[in-house]
């Protein structure tokens, strides 16, 4: 637990966050770096008109690119949460050894912070998502969404780097616990939003009726304070639910207009992006995809589950980035800029089948990105070198 002084301090800091259809994938795609045609069937809710004119100098391209620069660093063990450090370095939680690995951003150099105590991995549960806070030049705390013997919780431990590897870990300050736990469906995303406060993505376990239980903290997307507890001017008081209505959240970012966007697995027919509006319903288990029904709120764009079943999603180039698991390949949706506007254009895929599973992708600053692939948690077929991290250069 952290010192009473210790929690003064970062209190006072910031007063001011059925079944997975994540299966192997079939055959490859087309080759690595080429833009494959926006598929038939990855669909936004409307895109650019035919003969409309080219989009300002500030506005994505209808049409991207993808370049990998660089492979990072290789031989990782069931990865999945990704933060990046001050200065740059990398932080990766591996979901089966329960541990936190530094990753020199220069040479892909590996250095073991150590385990976390307390976790219980068990089909899609383990270490998931992992947080830097806002606050880290301060406080060095390092947030990590995991599975226990009894639950999902969120948790906070300081990072001291000058202590030999292995043991550069304090012990986990539990600040939520109590989020539903399954063999499948246990979310496990988190990020500081622009606001500075701590976002969760939950899934429903496998128990749908959890999606729509405003009083249970499965099927959510959740808002608090760096502590555990509700923000001021979450839709209800005094609770942590920011949306509910999901199957299983698994990508959380913000936009240019700090517009929050999440990625979401649907079951058998359409997976998800969605704008996250506060208080709304999206709709899981009623409907999956777009269905135009009142009370819910639309997908702004859905893919097939055999091209998607998509995990991190990322910012970059005015686009939102969405890794695939089942489908293998990385997908862009560029947007219009403008709040509640449609996106630019159709979604369009790349690194088809090149690389295996995609995990997690992390924007890296300017017109890059980190992407994790992710064949080494019992569902891929790994290859030499898996799981590795790589440096995109994208457009």
């Amino acid at each position: 637990m952290l010192s009473p002084v210790l929690r003064k301090g970062v209190v006072a800091t910031l007063a001011s966050a059925s079944l997975l259809l994540s299966a192997c994938s079939s055959a490859d795609g087309p080759a690595a770096g080429e833009g494959a045609a926006p598929s038939a069937s990855a669909t936004a809710t409307s895109t650019a008109p035919p003969g409309a004119g080219s989009p300002s100098p500030d506005l994505p391209p209808a049409k991207g690119s993808v370049e990998v620069e660089r492979t990072l660093t290789t031989g990782l063990a069931s990865p999945w949460g990704l933060a990046v450090l001050p200065g740059g370095d990398l932080l990766v939680a591996s979901r089966d050894d329960a541990t936190i690995t530094r990753i020199d951003r220069k040479n892909g150099r590996k250095t073991l912070l150590g385990s976390v105590p307390g976790v219980a991995p068990s089909g899609e549960g383990g270490l998931l998502g992992l947080a830097v806070a806002p606050t880290f030049g301060a406080d060095h705390l390092i947030y990590a969404y995991f599975t226990t013997e009894s639950d999902n919780r969120i948790a906070r431990m300081q990072y001291d780097e000058k202590k030999p590897p292995g043991r550069q870990l304090g012990a986990p300050d539990t600040i939520l616990r109590g989020i539903p736990k399954g063999s499948i469906h246990n979310g496990g995303r988190i990020a500081f939003g622009p606001d500075r406060m701590l976002y969760a993505g939950t899934g429903e376990t496998g128990d749908t009726g959890l999606a729509q239980d405003k009083a249970s903290l499965a099927g959510k997307i959740l808002r608090m304070t760096p502590d555990g507890e509700p923000v001021h001017g979450n839709p209800e008081a005094g609770s942590v639910v920011y949306s509910y209505g999901h199957r299983n959240v698994q990508g959380l970012a913000w936009d240019g207009q700090k517009q929050l966007w999440a990625s979401e697995f649907g079951q058998n027919t359409w997976d998800e992006l969605n704008r996250i509006e506060p208080g709304g319903n999206y709709g899981w288990p009623e409907v999956e995809g777009r269905k135009g029904e009142a009370g819910f709120v639309d997908p702004v764009a859905q893919w097939k589950t055999s091209e998607a079943s998509p995990s991190g999603i990322a910012y970059a180039g005015g686009s939102i980035w969405m890794a695939g698991l089942r489908g293998e390949r990385l997908w862009r949706i560029p947007l219009s800029g403008k709040p509640g506007e449609e996106p630019l254009a159709a979604p369009q895929a790349f690194l088809d089948g090149k690389y295996g599973r995609l995990r997690t992708v992390l924007a890296a600053g300017g017109d890059t990105l980190w992407l994790v692939t992710s064949n080494t948690d019992g569902r891929g077929t790994p290859k030499p070198g898996d799981d590795r991290i790589l440096l995109l250069k994208v457009r």
